[in-house]
């Protein structure tokens, strides 16, 4: 009786501990966030007045065209954001459009830090990382991380057209 008493009392010990840890992984293992906000880039081409001309090529947009606020739960380490665009409805694969972070944002986090994506990268249809961030067994957010454009190739060979797509961010460990 008292082998039986004492093997019942070591499992309830081990459930508790198992459910407590489970909880406290719960707890920590929220799921990371982004948030864009920001305002539609609407590029204005100008006329061509020369005949044999051709457009300037590229153009960027304003440096905070996109702002970003991330959120990383405890116990992470690092993530990703990743970016990507979706033709909306249509897309010129002769345009080529990318992105960078012209600023590291703001956090209260000591000792994470934000890292890549300061040079224009291609955005293309598959997700690719634009920056990482990565912190130190906290709760962690970034807010106001700011996004430039970049949209090259404009030439008079592409066809007169409405071109429009939507970025997509994405962040993942």
């Amino acid at each position: 009786m008292k082998l039986l008493c004492t093997i019942t009392r070591h499992k309830e010990c081990i459930t508790k501990c198992i459910c407590f840890i489970l909880f406290m992984l719960g707890m920590s293992l929220k799921a990371q966030t982004v948030s864009v906000s920001g305002t539609n880039w609407t590029l204005s081409i100008p006329a061509i007045t020369e005949a044999g001309s051709d457009y300037a090529g590229t153009y960027a947009s304003a440096t905070n065209q996109s702002i970003l606020n991330v959120g990383l739960p405890a116990l992470l380490g690092s993530v990703k954001v990743y970016v990507h665009y979706e033709p909306n409805p249509i897309w010129n694969s002769s345009l080529v459009l990318s992105a960078k972070r012209t600023n590291n944002g703001t956090t209260l986090c000591v000792g994470c830090s934000i890292s890549g994506g300061t040079a224009y990268q291609t955005v293309t249809q598959t997700a690719l990382e634009l920056f990482r961030i990565s912190t130190i067994l906290s709760v962690t957010s970034y807010t106001g991380i700011n996004i430039q454009y970049q949209l090259s190739g404009v030439s008079v060979t592409i066809p007169a057209a409405t071109y429009n797509s939507k970025i997509v961010f994405t962040v993942s460990n």
